[in-house]
């Protein structure tokens, strides 16, 4: 069987084995009156919403082909060096079988609202026109480069009412998922290119409302020598690079687009014995992001039958015996998705809740009856249904004489249509199911967000406003809670904080940085050295040196303190109210943290022979 999105796999492993380890564009034109929804998009708790708070949930099919079919070798012209013979000419697939109207009017008829519209960096900057036999069902795309054409289906899918998000799947422009230097968003290419990129493009559709996304990278994995991280630090610390990204694409390119952020999708080395797994979302729940623009993170996963939580997909040479996905009960499948995953969307509150877009699944319409394929399908409809989960299938096209059985809608040279909707297929009436469930809808009500600030390896200023005024502790690693919210949590190590807008937001323009005990009104925390706000400010951020605390951030946001205050102490255990409100946003430390209807109005550390001068204690006020 041709399956349709091959995992990390036998490359990487049959080397192991082999021990060789050691402008403005037309998109841009203003999208047709649709009813039902107005853009742009932006998230409150667990859902997406749109310009009137109105529930949008992703209902999304990913139209590839942008991003490349080619499988690395052979010549790029002939269809069988192509991922299942489909060869997409370096355009989404089917342009050459049927109108770009007619594909897109397929897709309001399957259900979808939205697309998951793949590129790679090297589209951006390919100047070689598409053939004609490309496009040639479009005779009017004939000579375009294939931003172009990207363009233009860009403004035909928002035309059409359709969300669009744009998903950087690929550096190079070939199939993905293997050792093939795509590995990383800079594998092969620099940090540089892959954020410039990024600004084009968020810049060359912000014109455009119904543009609501930036898919980050896809399936970021293991290179033949190196494993991707979640909060390391270096090189290849996917939490770094994808939260300087998405700030750098709202600070200065497109301040409206949802920053879509996938999991890890697989980490080391595929083989019984070596530890290998598909971390997925899992390292959000102890380290999450936390953009300078608040209700604009949307994390996201992917699953399908052949792969597993530790098994990389691979068949044969390579395969491990660990289970695939298909291979659990419908009761293990939820709870892995769970875990994995849905947790995130699942689990309001916390710093890490956020909308989960499962942006691919998919099953091959050739599946066996009776088959585990078709069970898992089954099944995992019935977790994206019970959690009212927003998802993109993949593929949402494919040509209908190839072999790969996996798309929603097929075409044939004649341009004639078959698939999901057009006759005996049986994925019919568990995607109906899918698209037709009974979901949350109309007016979300805000919710109180909590974020995390981690300035584990450097600055971490989640706020718009201190990013444009000069450094206010030069030398520290400071951290900043995003605009409208205050301090509320410190960790005892690990410089880690929480911040919070519950009760209400604060706003501030005049900012303090306190070194000294000069605001100190009376001694709360006997023999520690105290900074204290003063008595019109709340704490917004802090300064550390090493693990020591080098200053506090206090913005002028209140008229006066309504009361003296109480002192949280968490020197030698946690300190916070009942039930840990926000989650543990410094997993293996203790904590303190004011109550949510309070703020952080003063820090207490000591200098004693064998301290660290690391925070101690807290001065909590109500907030008036």
């Amino acid at each position: 069987m041709v399956i349709a999105r091959p995992a990390v796999p036998l490359l990487m492993v049959v080397m192991v084995l082999a021990g060789l380890l050691p402008g403005t564009p037309a998109a841009a034109a203003t999208a047709a009156a649709e009813p039902g929804w107005t853009g742009p998009l932006s998230t409150r708790g667990r859902y997406v919403v749109d310009a009137d708070g109105q529930r949008f949930k992703l209902r999304s099919g990913n139209w590839h082909g942008a991003s490349g079919t080619w499988n690395g070798s052979g010549d790029t012209a002939d269809n069988a060096s192509h991922h299942a013979g489909e060869n997409s000419g370096r355009v989404p697939l089917g342009l050459d079988r049927a109108p770009l109207a007619t594909i897109v009017a397929g897709f309001r008829d399957l259900g979808l609202n939205s697309v998951r519209l793949p590129f790679s960096n090297e589209m951006v900057r390919d100047t070689t026109p598409v053939t004609d036999a490309a496009v040639a069902a479009n005779p009017g795309l004939r000579g375009s480069t294939p931003l172009q054409v990207y363009d233009r289906v860009v403004a035909e899918l928002t035309g059409a009412g359709l969300a669009v998000i744009l998903n950087n799947h690929t550096n190079t422009t070939r199939w993905c998922c293997a050792v093939d230097g795509n590995e990383r968003w800079n594998t092969s290419q620099s940090v540089q290119r892959w954020e410039d990129d990024w600004l084009f493009m968020a810049r060359r559709y912000r014109d455009n409302p119904r543009v609501v996304g930036a898919d980050l990278y896809n399936e970021v994995r293991r290179t033949i020598l190196d494993d991707p991280n979640w909060g390391w630090g270096n090189a290849h610390d996917w939490f770094a690079a994808s939260q300087r990204a998405g700030d750098r694409i709202l600070a200065e390119a497109n301040p409206h687009l949802l920053i879509i952020v996938e999991g890890i999708n697989w980490t080391g080395i595929p083989v019984d014995g070596l530890a290998h797994e598909r971390p997925t979302l899992r390292p959000a729940r102890t380290l999450s992001h936390t953009l300078v623009r608040s209700g604009k993170l949307v994390y996201s996963a992917h699953f399908y039958d052949y792969t597993g939580p530790n098994h990389s997909g691979a068949t044969g040479t390579g395969e491990t015996t660990d289970p695939r996905y298909r291979d659990l009960s419908p009761a293990e499948l939820a709870a892995v998705v769970d875990r994995d995953a849905l947790f995130v969307a699942g689990e309001p509150g916390n710093h890490f809740t956020a909308p989960v877009w499962i942006s691919e699944f998919g099953v091959a319409a050739d599946a066996v009856e009776g088959s585990r394929q078709r069970a898992w399908f089954e099944s995992f409809v019935d977790i994206l249904i019970r959690a009212d989960a927003d998802f993109a299938y993949w593929p949402a096209v494919g040509w209908a004489e190839s072999g790969n059985e996996w798309g929603l809608l097929f075409f044939d040279a004649a341009g004639r249509r078959s698939g999901v909707l057009d006759g005996p297929d049986w994925r019919s009436g568990a995607w109906q199911r899918l698209v037709t469930a009974t979901t949350r809808q109309g007016y979300v009500a805000p919710v109180p967000i909590r974020s995390m600030l981690s300035p584990d390896h450097g600055d971490f200023i989640a706020s718009a406003t201190m990013r444009s005024r000069p450094d206010w502790d030069s030398g520290a690693r400071k951290a900043a809670c995003p605009d409208g919210q205050r301090l509320i949590g410190l960790s005892h190590t690990g410089n880690r904080g929480l911040c919070t807008d519950h009760a209400r937001p604060v706003a501030w323009s005049a900012y303090q940085v306190v070194t000294g005990e000069q605001h100190v009104s009376r001694d709360w925390a006997s023999g520690y050295t105290k900074l204290q706000c003063p008595a019109t400010s709340v704490l917004v951020g802090y300064a550390v040196r090493g693990a020591a605390v080098s200053s506090a951030l206090c913005a002028t946001a209140i008229t006066a303190a309504t009361d003296s205050g109480r002192t949280v102490w968490f020197d030698r255990g946690d300190n916070r109210p009942a039930g840990g409100p926000g989650g543990d946003f410094a997993s293996g430390h203790h904590k303190g943290q004011c109550a949510d209807d309070e703020y952080v109005a003063g820090i207490a550390f000591t200098a004693r022979i064998f301290s660290s001068r690391t925070p101690d204690a807290l001065l909590c006020r109500r907030l008036p």
